[in-house]
């Protein structure tokens, strides 16, 4: 086993791995940023190292310098968590040749699995169904457009090497193609680093199930079970459960189909097949995420196993010794009871799930029989804009799944944060609805109306917190007025109601400026695209009007409250 290793990740999942590294006795290596040198897992290593700077880019993207800071360190590995180097065959390329173990599937692996055209091809040559798209990327609106003739709207555009649901766009009708295109190549270019996009058919309500695919070596992957993870906003999962509530009799041909990709690129390591899967119980491959999940924490809780401490054991040669069986019933790790996860991000679920960094004034876990608090903040943390929203993931087991929801519902509401928006409200509401409760929710429930109602979560009776400043005024972010007020996690200037300055909803990148001076605007049209949080946020006019003035351009770093643009 390593005697040290240095976890390329900041967050929650950087904390998770150096616990079960200080489990192993194991010593850890944190790389921060200028804004995370006090953060959670700097405190959870043994020893850092200061990248400087505040960007990904120049920051935990920057190869050279987290390379550097294990051949200065002494790492003999490195874990990449998720995110930023985790599904980069020459990120693990340049490790490796600096004689620094790659805790993660072989370069060639990831290079088949990891750009998603190439991951459809291994799939349909496997023998396993795919949602009818394309098998090469596309370039033009023409091409979308000619799809769409083809096999019907809606289409999703989506990045070859995208995750997560950012670069996925849907365009449900050919007025809304050239938009989309255009929104989904940005995306991927500025997240992963390439503009090449595909199309499929988007299905408008399937379930998202993921097998957990755990590989000792070649020829040798292992299906430990199945997640549902339909619970989703902007397609960006929120709650994910183990095992799936429907269609229990498909998920183990899903888990064969899983090995079979795996099996055909000679995967190594810890990984995730994705699925979408219709009503009829029918199943199409949909991607493979080459490392860690965010959700894997819920199948630790049904089989009992460490992740991490396999990913561990599996890169430094020991042997697993698991076999297929172990998961079965009768066997060792065979899933038992029910595990939920909900994601505690800092976003506000009453302005559309509009990011919100910030400091964390107040903070207090819940705790109890089966809870678990994969955290990486903490009271007095700041949450940056530059990073994505995750503040933490709380997850429950229960002997029974009606146990675990109601498990998580009382632990959610122990859970208390101040000084940011969190999706705590929208997690009570959901686990309250009626599709969650009889399992049939699906990809759209969100979207459909699920929290319409989301003044009814419970936590309305809480006092609302000034968080943000907008024109030098405090807009209160737990006020479920402001669903109706603001759908669309649009930026508001003076009240709101008529003044002429167009703010910056939040700290973020000017993506793109949709104005110049002497434009005529309608109120709600939009003015500029903001990215903050690995988010994408409208920023509309505040008022019908003539643009009197524009005050930013496209790559422009703004504050909250910045004037963007005057309307007259």
């Amino acid at each position: 086993m390593f005697g040290k290793i240095l976890i390329a990740n900041r967050g929650e999942i950087a904390v998770r791995v150096a616990r079960t590294c200080r489990e192993l006795g194991i010593a850890t290596v944190a790389v921060h940023s200028d804004v995370d040198a006090r953060a959670r897992h700097v405190r959870a290593c043994d020893e850092a190292v200061h990248l400087p700077g505040v960007s990904p880019t120049e920051t935990y993207l920057s190869l050279d310098a987290v390379v550097a800071a294990a051949r200065s360190t002494g790492a003999q590995a490195v874990h990449p968590g998720y995110g930023f180097f985790s599904e980069r065959a020459d990120a693990a390329e340049a490790f490796e040749a600096a004689g620094i173990t790659w805790i993660g599937p072989p370069p060639a692996a990831t290079r088949a699995v990891g750009d998603k055209v190439s991951a459809r091809r291994l799939a349909t040559e496997a023998g396993v169904p795919v949602v009818p798209g394309t098998l090469d990327p596309v370039e033009s609106a023409d091409e979308v457009r000619r799809f769409g003739d083809q096999h019907g709207y809606p289409i999703a555009i989506k990045a070859s090497g995208g995750g997560g649901g950012r670069g996925l766009k849907v365009a449900r009708s050919p007025e809304d193609v050239d938009a989309a295109l255009e929104s989904a190549v940005r995306e991927a270019e500025a997240y992963f680093g390439s503009r090449e996009v595909y199309l499929e058919r988007y299905l408008e309500r399937p379930k998202h199930v993921e097998v957990q695919v755990l590989s000792p070596g070649p020829g040798r992957a292992l299906w430990l079970g199945a997640r549902d993870c339909s619970m989703q906003r902007r397609h960006q999962k929120l709650i994910e459960e183990t095992p799936p509530p429907l269609h229990a009799q498909v998920v183990p041909s899903m888990g064969t189909a899983a090995v079979a990709v795996m099996e055909a690129c000679g995967y190594v390591n810890a990984c995730t097949v994705e699925f979408l899967l219709d009503e009829d119980g029918s199943f199409h491959f949909l991607e493979v995420n080459a490392r860690l999940q965010v959700e894997h924490t819920i199948t630790e809780e049904v089989t009992g196993l460490d992740l991490v401490a396999c990913q561990l054991r599996i890169a430094s040669g020991e042997d697993l010794g698991l076999e297929q069986e172990d998961f079965e019933p009768g066997g060792a790790h065979e899933p038992r009871g029910h595990a939920i996860e909900c994601r505690i991000n800092a976003e506000d679920p009453y302005r559309d799930f509009a990011p919100g960094p910030g400091v964390i004034s107040a903070y207090d876990e819940p705790a109890g029989p089966g809870v678990r608090v994969d955290s990486g903040f903490g009271q007095g943390d700041e949450v940056p804009g530059a990073y994505d929203s995750l503040i933490a993931k709380l997850i429950v087991q229960g002997s029974s799944r009606e146990e675990a929801r109601r498990r998580m519902l009382r632990a959610l509401r122990e859970f208390w944060i101040e000084g940011i928006p969190t999706t705590i409200p929208a997690h009570l509401a959901l686990l309250e609805h009626d599709g969650f409760v009889d399992g049939s929710y699906t990809t759209r429930t969100l979207e459909s109306g699920a929290l319409d109602e989301l003044g009814g979560s419970g936590l309305e009776d809480r006092e609302p917190t000034p968080v943000l400043l907008v024109g030098g005024s405090a807009v209160r972010l737990w006020n479920p007025g402001m669903a109706a007020s603001a759908p669309h996690a649009t930026a508001r200037g003076g009240d709101g109601g008529g003044g002429g300055t167009v703010a910056s909803p939040m700290h973020g990148t000017i993506l793109q400026v949709d104005v110049k001076e002497g434009d005529r605007v309608e109120r709600g049209d939009q003015v500029a695209v903001l990215e903050a949080m690995k988010m994408e946020t409208r920023v509309a006019a505040t008022r019908s009007g003539e643009v009197a003035d524009v005050f930013v351009e496209a790559g422009q770093v703004v504050e909250a409250g910045q004037a963007i643009a005057e309307i007259g």
